[in-house]
């Protein structure tokens, strides 16, 4: 006999754990120490889940960390919001690495934006290592 009560709590888990890993980016590089480490895993908000939008990109600020999509780079970029410029009318974001010497190449749109890194108290919400076995299964 199938029992719809036991299945009906196995879908319910699967879509709390798919949201649940939506909001959650595994950091690749040691380019914000002492931030938040290589494997470590930090919580954001969307810009869009399904049409959902948990922040709007063009709301964020100097000091804001956020992913977004690097013309430079072939994966998104974790790095925070050091100023902003305007070009053309259009407020542009110049992004950098804590731990790096020099701005990223390109300045960003709030188009390139996909989510911001959650804080609690000033702080990074981050899980720390746990991201370390994802790291090895891409092979990065």
């Amino acid at each position: 006999m199938v029992d719809y009560k036991e299945i009906a709590s196995y879908i319910i888990i699967l879509a709390v754990v798919l949201i649940v890993a939506q909001h959650l980016n595994v950091v690749v590089s040691g380019s914000m120490e002492p931030a938040f480490y290589r494997g470590d895993i930090v919580a954001v908000q969307k810009a869009d889940l399904l049409g959902i939008h948990e922040f709007d990109p063009k709301d964020v600020k100097i000091g804001d960390i956020v992913v977004y999509d690097a013309k430079w780079f072939d994966q998104p970029v974790i790095h925070r919001i050091i100023d902003t410029k305007k070009i053309n009318g259009t407020t542009m974001y110049v992004i950098k690495g804590d731990n790096n010497n020099r701005t990223d190449p390109y300045y960003v749109s709030a188009d390139q934006i996909q989510a911001k890194v959650m804080t609690f108290n000033g702080h990074p919400v981050v899980i720390p290592k746990i991201g370390y076995l994802s790291l090895w299964l891409r092979g990065l």
